[in-house]
């Protein structure tokens, strides 16, 4: 049975032609050695898997070369090059800095250097993860780095750039290697997938290249283990799944979910999210990098900062046009928001569903833009179908409706009433001037609506036919009537509801205000006994004077959230939190007295007096 070379190994470059996605450095690399025209020290720094021991190896077996190409490649066809390619070359030392970073490594090494190459030019020394090597390890370094032989090159690769001294970095030719793009691994991983045998489906790729971040060696790991989890048959449901990455599916679903103000519909699919196993965090980072590349696609000149297929691409703007400008701009900052208070927060469901269902309204009719700008606490819509209310009852009095709905004819309105009608004793039919007839008729009177929204037509005491609007509107209703109407206006206060809008509150705060939003956070209010009142436990002492501030702003916003004018909020300090006061020496000694009556003899007995 042949043995097993991942693709990393197996497809790894060996000339500068095949390095993937550093066409600058590795131009610059063969322009220097056609040229002859070395640096005796270099410095290759960038991320992981980018190709800078490879460039570093490539550039070693080159240099050594005695048939190099007009191009600056190695012939491969050499004694040298064979070596190379065969592992046995004498001109070439790697160190890996990691393992070996004392003193005594690096002083074994400068033993080496002094030995000139017994085959080739060059001896060249390769020093892997060299920011690892300890501090005296640089220091006797330095000297050997700065003046080397003629024959002796060194190439130092590293990820940490800043953890180099600045005496070793100014003693180098720095070489910075980029992420690779993921354009440029879909093309390489195709290029293996067709070598190898593998039907490859383009977004399939694509999610990998995504996945490896800028990295092709991780890219080629994640992709033979791919290729031996769906048999050689490389799809993107299958990636996916095996991955364990939210579909696109999803993010695109949830869109069009917010433009149609479906909340029901998107804490549903959320819920089925969370029942597949996949964690919030990633859930609404997903979410914040497809409204970002939403956002991008609106415009012709940032479209190509998408790194998705032509397929995916061409989705993306159909949606995008369909996504008002402003309600991307504030849905990203609302995912945002949300992605920076996960960690903080104590109910981390209950915070990405509140920013589910603010993103589900941001396009409804009724937005508030500058509740939603965070100036003042934004107002939620109901979520699930309420019950219509219930109609106004009206007395059944035609004449009561009279003036709202079919005013009389002038010609009865504007009779003058007879002297009897004046009198006082007459309170079943009240007097009604001529004026006030004449505005019933030319421009009556509607019901006018209260804060609530509700219609409110207030019944006459009487049972006249006629009753005068001003003397109704001015007569002042009893004090029990006024306690009956606003505890008719004001709802029943439940706790989830309660709960629901003290996040609200904490979520609309501004940027000023973050840390009173995080303690808000943290704290979950309880419903007392009354009803009516919130109290809210607080740690210490600067936490309740930071709430006591916005007490009033906090009443004020529950009062209208819970249509409830009597809602107040109670803060309370732990326990825990309390200081014990210090007692007085008299305080003190009163203390010891009672415990030991004897104290009080020996007082009057010494003759002593307590100061």
């Amino acid at each position: 049975m042949e043995n097993f070379i991942v693709s990393a190994r197996k497809y790894r470059p060996s000339t500068f032609d095949t390095v993937i996605g550093q066409k600058g450095l590795t131009t610059t690399l063969k322009n220097a050695i056609r040229e002859d025209k070395l640096a005796h020290a270099y410095l290759f720094c960038g991320p992981r898997g980018v190709g800078k021991t490879t460039c570093a190896r490539i550039f070693a077996k080159t240099i050594n070369c005695e048939h190099m190409t007009p191009e600056g490649e190695a012939c491969n066809e050499c004694e040298s090059c064979r070596a190379f390619n065969e592992g046995r070359s004498l001109n070439i030392h790697e160190l890996d800095a990691a393992s070996n970073n004392s003193v005594e490594d690096i002083r074994s090494l400068i033993d080496q250097v002094r030995i000139p190459p017994q085959v080739g030019r060059y001896k060249v020394f390769i020093i892997d993860e060299v920011h690892m090597l300890s501090t005296a390890a640089f220091n006797a370094f330095l000297k050997t780095l700065e003046e080397p032989p003629a024959y002796a090159k060194f190439i130092l690769a590293t990820t940490e750039r800043h953890k180099v001294l600045p005496t070793i970095l100014s003693r180098c030719q720095v070489y910075d290697f980029y992420r690779i793009s993921v354009g440029d691994m879909v093309e390489h991983l195709r290029n293996v997938a067709a070598k190898e045998g593998v039907k490859a489906e383009e977004q399939a790729l694509m999610v990998i290249a995504q996945k490896a971040d800028g990295g092709m060696r991780d890219a080629l790991s994640i992709f033979d283990q791919m290729v031996s989890y769906s048999a050689g048959n490389l799809t993107y449901k299958s990636v996916i799944d095996n991955l364990n990455i939210l579909d696109y599916d999803y993010f695109f679903h949830f869109t069009d979910l917010f433009l149609e103000n479906k909340t029901s519909d998107c804490i549903l699919l959320y819920n089925e999210i969370l029942s597949r196993g996949f964690d919030g965090s990633n859930f609404i980072g997903g979410l914040a990098s497809h409204l970002r590349d939403l956002l991008m696609s609106r415009d012709a000149v940032t479209l190509p900062l998408l790194d998705v297929g032509a397929e995916m691409r061409s989705r993306y703007q159909e949606q995008a046009q369909r996504c008002p400008q402003k309600f991307l701009f504030k849905a990203i900052r609302l995912c945002n928001d949300c992605d920076l208070n996960y960690r903080i927060s104590r109910n981390k469901r209950l915070l990405v569903e509140l920013t589910l269902i603010q993103l589900s309204q941001l396009t409804s009719d009724d937005n508030d833009d500058a509740s939603s700008a965070g100036r003042r606490p934004a107002q939620l819509k109901p979520i699930f179908g309420a019950a219509p209310a219930a109609p106004t009852s009206l007395p059944n009095n035609s004449t009561q409706a009279a003036p709202a709905t079919q005013p009389k004819a002038p010609a009865q309105t504007t009779q003058t009433p007879t002297p009897q009608a004046l009198q006082p004793s007459q309170t079943s039919q009240p007097p009604q001037s001529s004026q006030s007839a004449g505005q019933t008729a030319s421009s009556p009177r509607l019901p006018q609506k209260n804060r609530l929204g509700t219609i409110s037509i207030r019944a006459p005491k009487t049972e006249s036919p006629q009753p005068s609007l001003e003397k109704s509107e001015k007569t002042p209703l009893p004090p029990e009537e006024k306690e009956t109407a606003a505890a008719a206006a004001d709802q029943p206060v439940k706790e989830e509801n309660m709960q629901m809008a003290w996040r609200t509150f904490a979520a609309a705060l501004p940027r000023e205000d973050i840390a009173t939003a995080g303690r808000m956070n943290t704290i979950l209010p309880k419903l007392t006994e009354d009803g009516v009142t919130f109290s809210v436990s607080v740690a210490n002492n600067l936490i309740e004077a930071d709430l006591r501030k916005k007490k009033a702003t906090i009443e004020a916003y529950m009062r209208k959230e819970l249509h409830n004018s009597h809602v107040t909020m109670d803060i309370v300090v732990s326990e825990a939190a309390v200081s014990t006061r210090l007692l007085s020496p008299r305080e003190q000694y009163e203390a010891m007295r009672k415990k030991n009556p004897a104290l009080n003899l020996l007082m009057s007995e010494l003759d002593l007096d307590l100061i």
